[in-house]
């Protein structure tokens, strides 16, 4: 990723969707040039000069005080997520820019025990880069029950659920809400990339789904950020039919942008009975030939003795 734009492209992104109404300034009824306001403004209601302010935006100046981004971040009229990404632009052309290709993420023994005891709650962990690190067996069942079981378990083979999202067939027919899970899933890589903008695997990605994805481009280029703890979404399951699942997302402690997350659904719903049906059937590992996530075979599934 090329660190030296993402602060002056955010801040021109904030920047236009802001119209001098929203902030209290008059415009006149003036045909204006630009989308949202316009640089002068943007400055004088930061507080800063202008050609601080355009030095800033246009990457030239990357010292910006905490002082002078907080009065950015107010004046756009950012939220507590906003906000700490445009601090964590601000600060990655002061980090070491060394490039080491980072280690394989792996799940601690403490998260492997959390997500045993969460029992037939479908649960998953992933990776800050949003890699399948692993998953129990409903998990597996729900979110990616037409790829081999044990491929969490192989950095190089791990499904990435950003790609699973933009570019697997099978995936993106159980999120009847795709544009929302979509643009979640865009939001928490926008806070990684700022997080940690010399991560050359994550740059690979992002690149990837760049080129491979045009849905995935147009959301990259609008420089949303989400953090989400908790997300309802409607899904369509090949096996067990629709359901209301909340998607509940609990970061792990000492995992940096490692996170669990669970499943659950309102009780006695019929919701809840598909996620009981789940976790009573057996899904066969898939094929470990091609790129799981890529194909799209229809899980054949049977139920488990009992």
């Amino acid at each position: 990723m090329n660190k030296k734009p993402q602060l002056g492209e955010f801040l021109r992104t904030r920047r236009a969707q802001l119209q001098p109404a929203d902030v209290g300034l008059p415009d006149f009824g003036e045909r204006r040039r630009v989308p949202g306001l316009r640089r002068d403004e943007l400055a004088q209601l930061a507080g800063v000069g202008l050609s601080y302010y355009t030095r800033l935006e246009q990457g030239s100046s990357l010292n910006a005080s905490p002082e002078v981004l907080e009065a950015l971040a107010r004046a756009l009229g950012l939220d507590e997520v906003e906000r700490a990404h445009l601090h964590d632009l601000a600060s990655a052309p002061r980090r070491s820019t060394t490039r080491r290709r980072p280690a394989p993420e792996r799940t601690g023994d403490t998260t492997r025990q959390l997500v045993d005891a969460l029992g037939d709650a479908p649960a998953l962990v992933l990776g800050r880069r949003s890699d399948v690190l692993a998953w129990n067996r409903t998990g597996h069942s729900l979110f990616a029950g037409h790829l081999d079981p044990q491929i969490p378990e192989e950095p190089d083979r791990r499904p990435n659920m950003a790609r699973l999202v933009f570019l697997d067939a099978h995936t993106r027919d159980l999120f009847v809400d795709w544009p929302k899970k979509a643009r979640n899933v865009v939001g928490k890589l926008r806070l990684a990339a700022g997080r940690h903008p010399d991560d050359p695997r994550l740059a690979s990605l992002i690149g990837e789904l760049t080129m491979k994805s045009p849905e995935f481009a147009a959301m990259w280029a609008e420089h949303g950020v989400r953090k989400w703890a908790l997300a309802a979404y409607r899904m369509h399951h090949p096996v067990v039919g629709r359901m209301e699942l909340n998607l509940q997302s609990l970061d792990v402690p000492q995992e940096e942008g490692q996170r669990i997350v669970v499943a659950t659904a309102g009780a006695d719903t019929a919701s809840a009975a598909a996620l009981s049906l789940l976790a009573r059937l057996d899904t066969p590992t898939a094929p470990r030939t091609g790129h799981a996530e890529t194909e799209d075979p229809m899980p054949t599934v049977t139920q488990s003795p009992r």
